[in-house]
């Protein structure tokens, strides 16, 4: 099977992470920003991640992507949530913590930017998401100070999350974003818990790319 994904993407990264927890044979290719034609080609419209099966058939969006893949081998971890705790905290800092990576992002070290017409295109697109990046920039401590009080608010609901379940495909994709942000503060429960799915999924963490 293979992946066309983006190595920044929050959404890929859910399925990078059930393809690691699985041990998956797994072959990954990065789709640059700006190229319609791969996809489109693939699926009919410009859409990541998009997994290629074996049988030569394609599947889009990212938790059925992470539902299908679930199915092989014996361990499952797609197993409903014990609580609404974290699937709420996640609603609650999502707006935040796009805000602080996604400019982040822009200017990062990922395969899907390493060309100027690439990282331009994806500037350009993001901007009419969120509006002018460079100001988000600036505004940094308008989006940090919640962030990490949202984050101090994790610790308690995180000491008693034994398990990976659905909410995690959520969760560990918000938390990873924010390892390319300097200056959050992540408690002892989430630092565990990053360096936990980071080494059983084998997936990157971005503290090397923070700023």
């Amino acid at each position: 099977m293979k992946l066309f994904i983006y190595q920044h993407c929050p959404f890929c990264l859910r399925t990078r992470m059930i393809s690691g927890l699985k041990n998956l044979k797994m072959q990954y290719q990065v789709i640059m920003e700006g190229d319609a034609e791969t996809p489109i080609r693939m699926v009919g419209k410009k859409v990541v991640p998009i997994l290629q099966k074996d049988d030569g058939t394609y599947m889009t969006e990212s938790m059925d992507i992470v539902k299908y893949l679930d199915q092989f081998g014996e361990e499952k971890y797609t197993l409903e949530p014990q609580n609404s705790e974290i699937s709420e905290w996640c609603e609650h800092a999502a707006d935040d913590i796009f805000k602080l990576a996604i400019p982040r992002f822009t200017k990062g070290q990922f395969k899907e930017i390493s060309t100027p017409e690439a990282r331009q295109f994806y500037r350009e697109r993001e901007a009419k998401a969120f509006g002018d990046l460079d100001q988000l920039i600036v505004d940094t401590e308008l989006y940090l100070k919640p962030t990490n009080q949202s984050l101090q608010q994790l610790e308690p609901i995180l000491a008693k999350h034994n398990r990976i379940d659905l909410d995690d495909f959520k969760l560990f994709p918000l938390l990873r974003s924010l390892t390319i942000v300097k200056g959050i503060v992540f408690g002892e429960q989430a630092q565990t818990y990053l360096d936990n799915i980071h080494d059983k999924a084998k997936v990157d963490l971005l503290f090397d790319q923070a700023m």
